[in-house]
């Protein structure tokens, strides 16, 4: 439910007709509206380290549990504020008040989703059976795409039931205040949940994290956290390139109909979604790197024909280039839910998780978007998500071959630096 709320926020601020109208409605003059509002979203990523320095070491210190009930409130109830708030000119206008306020509920957001996946992440995997982790970790990206599919369809729903002048005047409201329920549930789900049975049993023995758990997992997991950064850097470019930037490459570079472009790619993202619980299963029984690998090395070879089918003109021609790079993207989200909980200790788990992944995500995830977008503009080429997710690719494949194999590994036998040699002899 965390992730379906955090994503739902993107899918929302990131489709095109809601995309153009934020751009619109909060900031003065009329020119690149699209790239404002994928700003917009991008800046919430700069404070993202910071939201997982402070609740991951928290959440190895008071639980689990605690910290996602806090997260999960504090990302839909600045989603829901956003479409609260008055615009920039019109009727119902504060000037530049708006755009003040509007970047401000971006960056508590950001804060706080700093918090979420990590702990969401780490919570499943600490509960998960250690044969069927893979299984039950990619429902953690189930909650990402359910979100994101979700975000785009009522969107979708707005755009059919209203006119575009009534979505520019208010209709662009209602996906916002949608999410204040989705919070509400999440929160009303997590606080019946007892903490994860790893975080209750270094509790009971006394050995959780105490005094500067932040210091601990900097100074002792370090080398593992590098690992992290470089593997998430593909996961966010490919993730936040296909979910954010290209329904937004598809009308704004291909010229595409918002609508059609919108059920592109919800109808992509339903099949993601119908395969990637068996892709998690598989790698119970193959391991994770097979999968992470042959991801990498297909964004480095197939990135580049994907985008030329795209750019074909032909609707079909589209659907299978963006489709292969999606199935090449599912292929990680698959997994990473039961990988990168399993690269740290529990005692410093959540933490380490959390710092590596927001710094990771906030480098090159919240970013994507808007280099990928001012290339474009700056040099017309359109080639450009191409070659960005292939440079991606080709970085994280050295940290993917690094990584230990951890499936069939139980999470309370992960050591400081991975998986300590007699577990990896008895996953083997």
């Amino acid at each position: 439910m965390g992730n379906a709320t955090e994503w739902y926020d993107y899918g929302v601020f990131t489709s095109g007709a809601i995309a153009t109208t934020i751009g619109t409605v909060f900031f003065p003059g009329d020119h690149n509206a699209v790239l404002k509002s994928l700003a917009l979203v991008a800046i919430g990523f700069v404070v993202r380290p910071f939201g997982g320095a402070f609740f991951g070491p928290l959440g190895d210190k008071i639980g689990r549990q605690r910290v996602l009930a806090i997260t999960i409130l504090l990302m839909s109830g600045c989603t829901f504020l956003v479409g609260c708030l008055p615009t920039y000119a019109g009727g119902y206008a504060i000037g530049a008040a708006a755009p003040v306020l509007v970047l401000l509920l971006r960056l508590v957001q950001g804060f706080s989703t700093g918090g979420e996946y990590g702990g969401a992440a780490t919570f499943i995997a600490e509960y998960a059976p250690t044969r069927r982790r893979g299984f039950f970790g990619s429902f953690l990206e189930i909650g990402t795409l359910i979100g994101y599919v979700l975000g785009n369809s009522v969107v979708l729903l707005v755009t059919l039931s209203f006119t575009a002048q009534q979505v520019e005047s208010w209709a662009w409201r209602i996906p916002f205040f949608v999410a204040l329920p989705l919070g509400l549930i999440g929160l009303y789900l997590r606080s019946k949940l007892e903490d994860t049975p790893e975080f209750r049993r270094l509790e009971k023995a006394g050995e959780k994290a105490e005094k500067a758990p932040l210091k601990e997992t900097l100074v002792r997991n370090w080398r593992m956290i590098l690992n992290l950064v470089g593997i998430v850097l593909l996961l966010n470019v490919a993730d936040y390139m296909l979910l954010t930037t290209m329904p937004t490459y598809f009308t704004d570079t291909l010229h595409i109909n918002d609508n059609t472009a919108t059920m592109i790619v919800i109808g992509v993202e339903v099949v993601q979604l119908a395969i990637i619980a068996p892709l998690g299963a598989l790698s119970d029984r193959v391991g994770r790197k097979p999968l992470l690998i042959t991801a990498a090395v297909g964004y480095i070879v197939l990135s580049y024909p994907c985008i030329k089918l795209m750019q074909s003109g032909n609707i079909a021609l589209l659907v299978v280039g963006f489709g292969v790079v999606a199935l090449l993207l599912v292929l990680m989200l698959a997994v990473i839910g039961s990988t990168f909980p399993a690269m740290f200790p529990t005692r410093v788990r959540y933490g380490s998780f959390a710092i590596g992944y927001n710094v990771s995500t906030s480098l090159f995830g919240g970013t994507c978007g808007v280099i990928v977008t001012a290339l474009i503009h700056a040099t017309g080429n359109g080639d450009w998500p191409a070659f960005y997710l292939m440079l991606a690719a080709g970085i994280a494949l050295v940290p993917i071959l690094r990584i230990p194999e951890t499936a069939r590994v139980p999470m309370a036998r992960i050591e400081v630096q991975g998986v300590p040699e007699a577990a990896r002899a008895e996953a083997r």
